[in-house]
């Protein structure tokens, strides 16, 4: 499976893991954990990325929360058709891209987000287009945070992202994003591991 097909996996991805299915469930602990971090870091006018923000749950949580600065970037068809039925207030007052990150991150300024965050997005990123890990440093002014499944330590710890499927479906690379994002210049200031995913928050040298 190549990046396109991945993409195109993603784009027209309905059932289980769509907008739909996000919208459904609504904010959740990965929410909470995200708001938490954010009101340790930074104020509430802080410039926000989600990559990969699907109908928006965790976005939708911290706008009700007073965060007012929110975008968003995700690639299916019916993401932000989902998001204005389901958070109609969210969608009006965030800025949002229908594309892939692959077409839009390099568009964005140096510096342009004081915070750029994945919920289980950026182990979907496949090898040809890991390019675009490079950008994120670029244009995040303060604060990254990845909540990823890395797999197994031995797994992680590779050069080279370890896949696995999920229901034999589509496919999760798992990285060590410690070692991706501190080789790109960032300093991890917290790193916690639950069941399932690494919850990372990292610094830049401006910051």
């Amino acid at each position: 499976m190549n990046s396109t097909e991945v993409r195109r996996q993603w784009a027209e991805r309905s059932g289980e893991y769509s907008p739909e299915y996000y919208a459904y469930y609504g904010p959740d602990e990965t929410s909470e954990t995200i708001r938490s971090i954010l009101e340790r870091f930074v104020g509430r006018d802080a410039a926000i990325l989600e990559l990969g923000c699907s109908s928006g749950r965790h976005l939708a949580h911290l706008h009700e929360h007073g965060f007012e600065d929110l975008s968003g970037i995700d690639v299916n068809d019916d993401a932000f058709d989902v998001m204005a039925e389901t958070y109609p207030d969210l969608a009006a007052d965030g800025t949002f891209y229908h594309d892939s990150i692959e077409a839009v991150v390099g568009d964005f300024d140096d510096d342009q987000f004081d915070v750029v965050y994945s919920v289980e997005t950026l182990q979907h990123l496949h090898p040809d287009a890991e390019w675009v890990l490079e950008e994120l440093p670029r244009i995040t002014a303060d604060l990254l945070i990845t909540i990823e499944n890395e797999g197994e330590d031995d797994e992680a710890e590779s050069a080279a992202p370890d896949v696995s499927y999920v229901n034999d479906d589509f496919p999760l690379y798992h990285r060590d994003w410690n070692r991706v994002f501190t080789e790109l210049g960032l300093l991890e200031v917290e790193a916690t591991s639950g069941k399932r995913d690494t919850v990372r928050t990292f610094r830049t040298p401006q910051a």
